[in-house]
C-alpha cells in the first residue's frame, strides 16, 4: 500500500533561509528514484539542483517556477511504493494510496518502506548510495479524479490578488518563515491583513514587501502635464527589480562592507611588457597554457607573504586582528546571474599551471551557475581584474570580511619612460583597498609597489621561489 510522504525544502547549508524555484525537473505523474534530482533553486550563494530522499510517484508540486519558498515550505509529495500504474487517476490508484506526513526537512528523511536516501543535505541521511536517474514519465495528463493537492498544485497561476486584503481573517496566519514574521513586525504590518500568494494561503516575503511597497506609495492625484511635457515624470511609474537571489546578497554584502571597514584605495601605473613577454615564452615552451590571471595570483600570494597584515580580518567583538595562515584567493567573476566571486583554495600552495586550471574550472562552473556555497564562501584576499571590461582604473569595495583587495586594469600600449628613452610600452593601472585598521599606508604601499616591481621585473619573483 503506498504512502503520500510530503518533501519539504530541506536547509541548503551556509545559513540560506530560502531559495527561488528557477525549473522543476520533474511533473505530476511522473515515477521518480531515491535522490534524484526534482527541482532546480536558486539560492543567494548559486545554482543547486534538490534531491528528493524518496521514491516513488509525484503526486503534488507546490510552488511555481519564480515562486521563492522558505526552508521548511512544501516542496513537492510523493507516493512511496507506487508505480506509474499507481499514478494519480490510473486503475485503482485511489484504492492503493494511503495519505501519510513526514518529517522531511526537519531532520527525518527515511522512506516508509525502509530505504533512506543517499543524498547529502542537512536534515536527510545517507543510508543508502546517491544515484542519479533519468525520470520516467508517465502517459496522459492528470485526469479529473486526482486527489484534490494535486490539482491545486498544477493548476494554473490565477492573478496574484492585492497584498492586502479590507478585514483580518481567522483562524492560525499561515506564515512558515520566521524572515517573514519578523520582517512583517519590523514593518509594522499585521499578517492577518495579508493574502498569501504560496501554496495553500502561504504568505512569502514577496507578499510582505508587496504590502510595505503598496502602504509607501499611495495613490495620489495626477498634476495637469504641460503641453509637450512627457508623462512619464508626471505618473512616477518605473520598474522594480527585486533584490533577491545573487543581486541581493552582493547589495547585502557590499552594504556591509562600507558600513564595517573604514576602507582606503592607494594606486599605482606599473609597465607590464616583461610580464606579458615572460608569459608568451612560457606558453611558447609547450604544456599547459598559463593565463595571466595566474600569474598575477603568483604575485599576489608572494606579496602577501612579504606582508601578512593584508591576509587578515579583523575580530571587532575581540577587538582583535586575525592573521591567517592560508590564502584561499577570491577572484571577480561576472555572470548572467550577476557578480559572483569564486574563492580558489590553497593558492599559496599551487603552482602557475595549478591555478590556470582552478580559474578555468571555477569561471565555467561561475558561468553556468553550478557553483557550491563552499567554493563561493572562505576567501582571504580578493583579486579583481576589471581590466577585462575595457577600463583602466577603479576603488573596489572590499569583499567583507577580507582585508583588501587587488584591482587590474585593462593592459594597453601607451607612453612610457624606459631606459631613458620614451618608448611604447603595455602599461596596466594597480589598485589596492585596503581596510584601514590593518594596517597603515605604509604596509599597503609596500604591498602594491612589490606587485608592481614583480610586474615589472617577474625575475623578482624567483626570490621567493
Amino acid at each position: 500500500m503506498a504512502q503520500v510522504l510530503e518533501f519539504k525544502l530541506p536547509d541548503l547549508g551556509e545559513g540560506l533561509t530560502e531559495a527561488e524555484i528557477v525549473r522543476w525537473l520533474v511533473d505530476v505523474g511522473d515515477v521518480v528514484a531515491i535522490d534524484q534530482p526534482v527541482v532546480e533553486v536558486e539560492t543567494a550563494k548559486a545554482m543547486v539542483e534538490v534531491p528528493c530522499p524518496y521514491g516513488g510517484v509525484v503526486t503534488a508540486r507546490f510552488g511555481e517556477e519564480g515562486t521563492e519558498l522558505p526552508v521548511g515550505a512544501p516542496l513537492l509529495t510523493v507516493a512511496v511504493g507506487a508505480t506509474a500504474a499507481d499514478a494519480p487517476g490510473a486503475p485503482g490508484a485511489d484504492a492503493a494510496t494511503e495519505t501519510g506526513t513526514s518529517a522531511a526537512g526537519t531532520g527525518g528523511g527515511a522512506a516508509a518502506s525502509g530505504e533512506g536516501s543517499g543524498n547529502v543535505l542537512v536534515g536527510y541521511g545517507t543510508a543508502a548510495p546517491a544515484a542519479r536517474r533519468r525520470r520516467v514519465k508517465r502517459d496522459g495528463a492528470v485526469p479529473a479524479t486526482a486527489p484534490a493537492a494535486v490539482a491545486t498544485a498544477t493548476a494554473p497561476a490565477a492573478p496574484v490578488a492585492p497584498p492586502v486584503i479590507p478585514a483580518p481573517s481567522e483562524g492560525p496566519v499561515p506564515v512558515v518563515s520566521p524572515l517573514v514574521r519578523k520582517l512583517a513586525r519590523e514593518k509594522g504590518l499585521d499578517l492577518r491583513q495579508l493574502r498569501g500568494s504560496g501554496p495553500d494561503g502561504l504568505i512569502l516575503r514577496a507578499d510582505v514587501e508587496r504590502a510595505v511597497a503598496a502602504l509607501a506609495t499611495p495613490a495620489a492625484p495626477v498634476a495637469p502635464v504641460k503641453a509637450g511635457a512627457s508623462a512619464a515624470p508626471a505618473t512616477g511609474a518605473g520598474e522594480r527589480v527585486p533584490l533577491r537571489g545573487v543581486r541581493g546578497a552582493v547589495a547585502d554584502k557590499l552594504s556591509r562592507s562600507r558600513t564595517e571597514i573604514p576602507d582606503a584605495t592607494c594606486w599605482v601605473d606599473a609597465d607590464a611588457t616583461e610580464l606579458m613577454a615572460a608569459r608568451a615564452a612560457m606558453n611558447a615552451a609547450g604544456g599547459p597554457k598559463i593565463s595571466l590571471l595566474a600569474l598575477l595570483a603568483r604575485i599576489c600570494v608572494a606579496a602577501l607573504a612579504r606582508h601578512p597584515e593584508l591576509n587578515s580580518r579583523v575580530d571587532m567583538a575581540a577587538r582583535e586582528i586575525v592573521r591567517l595562515p592560508e590564502v584561499h584567493l577570491g577572484f571577480a567573476a561576472q555572470t548572467d546571474r550577476g557578480l559572483v566571486v569564486p574563492v580558489v583554495r590553497d593558492a599559496h600552495g599551487r603552482t602557475a599551471e595549478s591555478l590556470t586550471a582552478e580559474f578555468a574550472r571555477l569561471t565555467e562552473a561561475a558561468r553556468t551557475g553550478t557553483l557550491t556555497p563552499a567554493e563561493l564562501t572562505g576567501g582571504t584576499f580578493t583579486l579583481n581584474n576589471y581590466g577585462v571590461f575595457g577600463v583602466d582604473g577603479s576603488t573596489p569595495i572590499i569583499n567583507h570580511p577580507e582585508a583588501a583587495m587587488l584591482g587590474v586594469g585593462r593592459i594597453v600600449p601607451k607612453p612610457w619612460v624606459h631606459q631613458g628613452e620614451l618608448a611604447v610600452r603595455q602599461v596596466v593601472q594597480l589598485s589596492l583597498t585596503f581596510d584601514h585598521r590593518v594596517c597603515d599606508g605604509g604596509t599597503a604601499g609596500g604591498f602594491l609597489r612589490y606587485v608592481a616591481n614583480c610586474v615589472e621585473h617577474p625575475a623578482v619573483l624567483l626570490r621567493t621561489l
